[in-house]
């Protein structure tokens, strides 16, 4: 008998999400069936998106959606022996059961040293999509500028360290002095922060007087605003997140595109990772881990111990309280 911990959907978020919206829950699972496993989890990832994915996908009473690593401590499956480690799709839970479906197991070239919690960060989905929002759809060529905001978070700071491995110039902002250091630290150009800068506009003008060519945007709303007027001709803007939206109850404003899209002939792209899988998946893995382990990407963890925590870490990271790929250690 085997009993899990879920966190789930009290009552819709209205803005920022409060403790009193998630409710905490103890459930039975039952015996497994043939070709299922049991998980344990041991680290569950938080993420931006989990904030709109909850006014999008859930209904009051269920399970908080978000990937975990967890251990597989019973299996009658058996391409999934006990023991193994595995990034599951499971949400806010300390255990689950799996058909094996929606199973991920680590790289094979995964060494002993390098922290398994990498596996929903740097190596993971936010180390993917910084991958391909940047290589597939910016496809910036070596002396491009790139520019990159909430660069000091997890998929941010990958971004703008691969461009960096491809020659690029690369411009960030953050919100944060400590963050800014960070950005500079893993050889961002130039970074700033976006809260305490006089004009947003002027610093993206001094930071490249020539504009941009490619703009990995995460944040969404104003910023974008700011920074479309100054892209180069034929730039490319891949859309990764909104996060300066995703709190608010009211119509956002709406981005201004007329004479910049037109005249500059810019391309916008918006993007999901789960768009690349296969072989070019595995690709993508094997190098953001070959990059980690040559210390071509360094990468900061913001992990809150135990899983009673969940909702106010959440939260934190929603404020920006954190610097990196936000996690809780069950």
């Amino acid at each position: 008998m085997v009993y899990a911990k879920c966190w789930t959907l009290k009552k819709h978020f209205v803005g920022l999400p409060n403790k009193s919206d998630f409710e905490l829950k103890e459930v039975e699972l039952p015996a497994l069936k043939n070709g299922e496993v049991l998980l344990e989890a041991l680290f569950l990832s938080l993420d931006p998106y989990m904030r709109l994915g909850a006014k999008v996908y859930l209904k009051e009473g269920d399970t908080i959606m978000g990937s975990q690593v967890a251990r597989v401590v019973e299996s009658k499956n058996s391409a999934f022996p006990v023991g193994s480690t595995v990034v599951a799709r499971s949400g806010w839970t300390t255990h689950s059961i799996s058909d094996g479906k929606d199973l991920e197991t680590l790289l094979a070239e995964w060494p002993d040293k390098l922290p398994i919690s990498l596996a929903l960060g740097t190596i993971g989905m936010p180390g993917l999509t910084a991958y391909f929002g940047l290589l597939h759809i910016c496809a910036p060529k070596e002396g491009d500028t790139v520019m990159v905001n909430a660069a000091a978070g997890a998929v941010g700071s990958v971004v703008g360290q691969i461009a960096k491995i491809k020659g690029c110039k690369v411009v960030g902002s953050a919100g944060s002095d400590e963050k800014v250091a960070f950005l500079k630290k893993v050889g961002f150009d130039v970074a700033f922060n976006y809260k305490t800068v006089g004009s947003l506009e002027e610093t993206l003008k001094k930071a490249s007087p020539d504009g941009y060519d490619c703009y990995f945007d995460n944040v969404g709303g104003t910023f974008t605003n700011a920074v479309i007027p100054q892209m180069k001709k034929f730039g490319k803007i891949a859309i990764c997140g909104a996060i300066s939206t995703y709190n608010s109850e009211e119509p956002q404003q709406g981005i201004y595109i007329q004479l910049p899209f037109i005249y500059n002939e810019l391309r916008m792209e918006g993007f999901i990772f789960s768009r690349w899988q296969g072989d070019i998946r595995q690709k993508a893995l094997k190098d953001l881990l070959k990059w980690v382990l040559e210390g071509k990407i360094q990468y900061r963890e913001y992990i809150t111990e135990g899983f009673e925590n969940m909702p106010a870490a959440f939260i934190g990271m929603l404020k920006g309280e954190n610097l990196g790929k936000t996690l809780v250690k069950v």
